[in-house]
């Protein structure tokens, strides 16, 4: 008998706050995302789910727009096939904007990533 190889899920996760007043705190929204996410994809090793290292966490940005730091630096490893799936605690963390929402599931799509894996009321919401 031979073990089916699990394949690797690439995960990344996104994070973003509107306000810098709280980020200089030993812990703030953008760690309490991160660690929501992070137990979320070590919930999931069981079906290959890995956490890259790189961190895209935009610290006082507004969501009204897809001009992030963060956020540009994802959309360009998921370009370049470094992503599987993305986990971002809420849907209004990735954007505020209908529009762009659907841009980003777009291009999701066209790279074969998940796209969305999203915390809210407790509870994990996958679609995509």
């Amino acid at each position: 008998m031979t073990a089916t190889a699990i394949k690797k899920v690439r995960c990344a996760i996104y994070t973003r706050v509107s306000t810098e007043a709280s980020l200089d705190q030993d812990f703030n929204s953008l760690d309490a995302q991160y660690d929501a996410a992070q137990a979320y994809i070590r919930s999931q090793a069981h079906a290959g789910w890995t956490l890259v290292r790189t961190h895209y966490d935009d610290g006082g940005f507004s969501g009204g727009s897809t001009d992030r730091p963060a956020l540009q630096q994802l959309l360009a490893d998921i370009k370049a096939h470094k992503i599987n799936v993305v986990v971002v605690y809420k849907v209004d963390r990735l954007t505020r904007s209908l529009a762009d929402f659907a841009k980003l599931v777009e291009l999701f799509d066209q790279h074969n990533v998940s796209s969305g894996n999203f915390l809210e009321s407790t509870r994990w919401i996958p679609f995509g």
